[in-house]
Order: C-alpha cells, then structure tokens, then sequence
C-alpha cells in the first residue's frame, strides 16, 4: 500500500531537502507551495527521476489567506505524515511591526497549521501509527531581538506540539518540532562575510549546518526509528543553543 505524505512550505530549501529524503523512503508526496512554481516543478521533475514508481502531486496555497487554506482539503485524499516547513520571517522591531503583519505571520505559522490539521485529524486516525512534524525556530526557544514576533510564533508551534501530542497519542499521532538553528539557506544569506564568521566562531561546532541536516531528522522522526519519541522540541543547531 503506498503511503502519502505532505509537506507544507515544499519549495524552500528544507522543505525541498525533506522531500527528497521522504521519497528515498518510499513516500508518495503532496508538495505544497505558495509562490515559488517554477522550484516546486522542477523537485516534482527530480523525485519522478529517483522513483517513477511514486506519486508526487503539487499543491499551491497561502497559508496567510484562510479562505485559500480551505481550498487545500479536497486535494488532499490519504494523508498520513504532515510536515509543516514553510518559512516567513520578519525582520522587524516590535514598534515597527504592523497589525496587519503580526495576523499574517501568525495565520502562516500558526492558525493555519492547527485548522489544517484539526481537517486532517480523521485522516490521521484512519493508521496505527501516523506523524505530525513542525520545523520550528531556535528563536522559538531563546528568542531573537529584531525578531520578536517571528519568535513568539515559533514559540506558539513548539507549545503546540507538546499539546497536541497529549491530545492525539492515543490516536497513534507522533507529534514533535525541530528547532533548527542556522542553516545556510537563501533567508540567511544576506549577512555579509563577517557577520557570518562571527556567528561560526559562536557555534560550539564551529560551522554552520545545511538543509540536509533537518531532513536527516525528519527522516529519523517518520521512518519508525523515532516511534517512541513524541511532544519534543528536538534542536539541530551545533551547539549553539543547549
């Protein structure tokens, strides 16, 4: 029987490096994405090439729009992993942060997720054992200066988990975060060289880490290795947060 998973926030970097080791995996992919077409067709033309087998379909939504998360549902038919990957950050002194910006990051990285899943709850059930994987924030942790509110709602997710995996253990749910740290990806590449030296030199592992090293997790989480593991906020971040 094939087995469907789908990844929210597929075109970006680690959402992309996710589907790819999922698919190594065996998981047949529903592969959301907001405004990046042309990334998430060319990861469908790339996993078709590692599995032919595999089915692989694109879903396009925003998450900051609830009347287009409502349009997610009836594409979606057997479902069970669910990881949440997509990104919005917000560089921004609290002062200077608009209502209207505060709503939108918070329907991207919270409401949403928690309507979407709360649809797809029945779905989940219908399997002994199904998952639930946010990529949370080392700011949802230790929070960041200038990025206040994208660190309250980081916060908001790794909370939610630890809830929700109460809730929907008996269910057979897996529910856990990952709290990445920094990882070289196109939203960390506007520092300069210098500022990127200081942040390695303050990494007890003296490097910063890639997409790969949050897929391995994933993998970890949703290939059965990680069946006892649920409502945990497990970091991937070199040391640079313990």
């Amino acid at each position: 029987m094939k087995k469907f998973a789908c990844i929210f926030g597929a075109s970006g970097e680690i959402g992309q490096a996710i589907a790819l080791e999922m698919s190594k995996q065996g998981w047949n992919l529903y592969l959301h994405f907001h405004e990046n077409e042309q990334a998430m067709e060319n990861l469908r033309t790339q996993l078709q090439e590692l599995d032919p087998s595999q089915e692989h379909h694109i879903i396009q939504a925003d998450l900051g729009n609830l009347d287009s998360v409502n349009n997610i549902f009836a594409q979606l038919f057997e479902v069970q992993a669910i990881v949440f990957a997509s990104g919005q950050a917000l560089y921004e002194l609290l002062e200077d942060t608009s209502s209207q910006d505060m709503e939108q990051i918070w329907r991207t990285h919270v409401q949403s997720p928690m309507s979407i899943i709360g649809q797809l709850a029945p779905k989940l059930r219908r399997f002994n054992t199904s998952y639930i994987v946010f990529i949370g924030s080392i700011w949802g942790e230790t929070g960041a200066a200038g990025e206040t509110v994208y660190s309250a709602v980081k916060g908001a997710q790794h909370a939610f988990v630890k809830a929700y995996a109460k809730e929907s253990g008996p269910s057979g749910v897996r529910v856990n975060a990952i709290a990445p740290g920094f990882i070289d990806t196109k939203m960390n590449r506007a520092l300069n060289e210098e500022e990127r030296q200081f942040i390695e030199n303050d990494i007890p592992l003296n490097y910063i880490g890639k997409p790969q090293d949050v897929a391995n997790l994933v993998s970890f989480l949703i290939n059965g290795n990680g069946d006892y593991i649920t409502g945990q906020v497990l970091r991937v971040n070199g040391g640079w947060y313990i």
